[in-house]
């Protein structure tokens, strides 16, 4: 009688447990070489001295022809903007549109601040209302002091966003590399709650910014290889990755190729680098 009890717990596990796995989107939006637009290169009211943007709508049509396949665009800059005002909607939309045309992914991503998580929660709602093939929450902001506050903060956070975005659309958490907060900088943000997200993110883009570093880990294969290592130790063994490399003017030819190799070394389902505008044609073919 126990046993046959077992057997039928293990067997509506399995099913459970099969049955999540079906219910959870695609993570391809994620996939190959991505490329990221802030809203200080797009925006015209924030360009200096009244100067045109370095990223319009049209500028779409030149990602494909790079190898781009998904445009990581910021679509709210924290500047005392309403909750649910987007930095700029019309060219949000026409942008959307344009990667429509082209058969380009378009990802949101958003850096909450988690002082205000009604706030916070708010704007995730009004992107969610746009046809994004899914959301970026750029988890780095420190503003609440208190670690277990914004730890808990993060976590009701990611879980909010991952109702408000069902199970048709993926998120990722875009985060600091597991390098800089256990080693160079612990006291940036100790105990960052990786176990407690994990069941609300779909993809994980470590912010493994090789330019920032000096001595062996500016190498740029090493040091992607090694924060994807840490990241899955804290995270999950399988999770999917997408390697958020250099800064692209400070990045060299053989970064962009250490990059690549890092991403087919670690299995990382996609790779970019920061970002667009500053991207020189030259580095397209060594990232792509």
């Amino acid at each position: 009688m126990v046993a046959a009890l077992v057997s039928v717990f293990a067997l509506v596990l399995t099913l459970s447990v099969s049955t999540a796995r079906a219910a959870s989107p695609s993570v391809g939006a994620f996939s190959g070489l991505g490329t990221w637009v802030d809203v200080f290169d797009y925006t015209p009211r924030l360009q200096a001295n009244g100067a045109p943007p370095p990223f319009v709508a049209a500028s779409v049509d030149d990602l494909a022809p790079l190898g781009v396949r998904t445009l990581y665009l910021q679509v709210a800059n924290p500047d005392g903007a309403p909750a649910t005002a987007l930095t700029d909607a019309k060219l949000i939309k026409a942008i959307l549109a344009r990667a429509s045309h082209d058969d380009i992914k378009v990802v949101a991503w958003y850096l909450p601040s988690l002082v205000d998580l009604t706030r916070d929660t708010a704007m995730i709602r009004r992107i969610a209302a746009l046809p994004f093939d899914g959301l970026g929450l750029d988890i780095e902001a420190t503003d609440v002091a208190d670690v277990p506050t914004r730890n808990a903060r993060t976590v009701t956070l990611a879980r909010r966003t991952r109702a408000l975005l069902g199970n048709g659309r993926p998120v990722a958490a875009i985060v600091y590399p597991a390098i800089q907060l256990e080693f160079l900088n612990p006291v940036l943000w100790p105990d960052f709650p990786y176990r407690r997200v994990e069941p609300f993110v779909d993809v994980w883009m470590p912010m493994a910014y090789y330019t920032f570093r000096s001595g062996t880990l500016r190498n740029a294969y090493t040091y992607s290889v090694e924060n994807v290592k840490l990241l899955r130790t804290r995270v999950g063994s399988d999770v999917p990755v997408h390697i958020v490399g250099g800064i692209a003017d400070l990045s060299t030819t053989t970064d962009n190729i250490d990059l690549r190799r890092a991403a087919r070394t670690t299995k990382a389902i996609g790779w970019s680098v920061y970002d667009y505008v500053t991207t020189s044609s030259a580095a397209w073919p060594y990232l792509g």
